[in-house]
């Protein structure tokens, strides 16, 4: 295969499969977005003059063909392949002659791998927010569902003090609806197009850089040539930030569940099309999907420093260094999605055992409901905790559900407010699922036959 850098002089075998290293593999995901990018470019090359416009329609042609080979596993990067832009430069040059070899104009792989990164992660950010809030919205209707139903809550891994099991799911809803938050930060990072920054200095022709932008849907362009180079690794760094804290959320809602489905506290049942047995124990029931949740964590804070790591002290411009990111960015989306999904589908399964929850809301739960009797009859409240510690042993139990109530501030367990977290959680759905639509609509849109010329109209 001809490499777009090449000058006649061979490259040793050894350096060569060093340098491509598995980057092949995961430039398969980067051959729609590298088609997108080349489509849009060439339209703006031709208004400046650069390509005729038979040259524009042989390319539009071809590049859509590109597009539909892939789409039906017709085209796709083997072991020996550079990357994704040498190999669709090599077959529009094979197939179009000069057209194929004019479409490299003011562009370098440099920000041609920028530019589909950054693509690819606007669709895949989209998809995240989806499948995340999603499983908030089955948070929610778990919540509501089981609203009234007393469960104790724990400090230091200690019973401490009555909660609900609505007030135990929306609270991961609520975490959920952050992590969202975090998302669309890296969303607006990677909303802005890097093409015609070339290899970081631009290039000495008068390039459309806004109509490019424009024509692949971005809010705008990464102004400063320089910058654009430079943030290579770091909006694909926020985003696995992101999707670890993310995780993180999904880890503590995992422990919880492995731990109050265990027989010694018995909160919680899973359906049993989801769990897994034991090779020995035949009465074995494993919630082992949520110990993997729990792993996987791990997994993506593990992509997120190394994502970090190969960033640090690089020096300006391209770096070969870069290339290492790619996987650990792609890998952590997929990670999360996977975790996000199976994370909905275990709540959607989770049954509350009632009994053993009412049975677990012993006297020491209301410890406290009963030094807030005394503070509401005039004791200073330093005293009436003093005065309950002091006697524990003769606590009774309260009846849970009207202690439930009683807490009526806002977001206490007799005002968990759900109505509110439901509200949220649905208009920003309704939002990521518009928006992912609109985008694809927009790719569509650029891929699709038109009788338009050098002007694109």
């Amino acid at each position: 295969m001809s490499k777009l850098w090449d000058k006649g002089t061979p490259l040793d075998a050894l350096i060569e499969g060093f340098e491509i290293g598995d980057d092949a593999t995961y430039d398969n995901q980067l051959i729609e977005p590298d088609v997108l990018g080349s489509l849009a470019h060439a339209e703006m090359l031709a208004r400046i003059g650069v390509l005729s416009e038979g040259e524009l329609a042989e390319l539009r042609k071809e590049l859509r063909e590109v597009l539909r080979l892939y789409r039906a596993g017709e085209f796709f990067m083997v072991p020996g392949d550079e990357d994704v832009h040498t190999k669709i430069e090599n077959h529009l040059t094979a197939r179009l002659g000069d057209a194929g070899k004019k479409i490299h104009t003011a562009r370098s792989r440099n920000d041609q791998v920028l530019l589909d990164l950054r693509l690819y992660a606007k669709r895949r950010i989209l998809e995240v927010e989806i499948a995340l809030l999603e499983c908030a919205a089955e948070l929610v209707r778990f919540a509501r569902q089981h609203e009234w139903s007393p469960m104790p809550g724990y400090t230091h891994m200690q019973r401490a003090m009555l909660s609900s099991v609505g007030t135990w799911a929306g609270a991961f809803a609520e975490m959920l609806l952050d992590d969202w938050t975090l998302l669309e930060t890296a969303y607006e990072l990677n909303d802005y197009s890097p093409l015609g920054s070339a290899a970081a200095y631009g290039v000495p022709l008068p390039i459309d850089r806004a109509y490019v932008a424009q024509r692949l849907g971005f809010s705008g362009v990464a102004n400063n040539v320089l910058y654009a180079a430079n943030s290579r690794g770091k909006c694909e760094a926020v985003t696995v930030q992101v999707l670890a804290q993310a995780m993180l959320t999904l880890s503590k809602l995992a422990q919880d569940v492995l731990l109050f489905t265990t027989a010694e506290y018995g909160f919680f049942k899973v359906s049993d099309t989801l769990v897994t047995g034991s090779s020995i124990m035949p009465q074995k029931k494993n919630v082992s999907m949520m110990e993997l949740v729990r792993a996987k964590a791990h997994v993506v804070l593990g992509y997120q420093q190394q994502t970090m790591g190969v960033l640090v002290g690089l020096p300006s411009g391209y770096n070969k260094d870069y290339q290492e990111t790619k996987r650990p960015f792609m890998d952590a989306v997929d990670t999360t999605l996977g975790a996000l999904a199976v994370t909905e589908r275990t709540v959607s399964s989770l049954a509350p055992d009632e009994e053993r929850l009412l049975g677990a809301c012993t006297a020491e739960l209301f410890a406290t409901d009963r030094a807030y009797e005394l503070v509401e009859a005039g004791v200073p409240f330093r005293d009436a905790y003093r005065q309950v510690g002091a006697n524990l042993q003769e606590l009774a139990p309260m009846d849970p559900q009207e202690s439930l109530k009683q807490r009526t501030h806002q977001g206490a367990s007799g005002n968990l407010r759900l109505e509110v977290q439901e509200a949220a959680v649905h208009s920003r759905l309704n939002t990521a699922r518009e928006r992912l639509l609109s985008v694809e609509d927009g790719w569509r849109q650029l891929t699709e036959e038109h009788g338009g010329g050098i002007t694109g109209e």
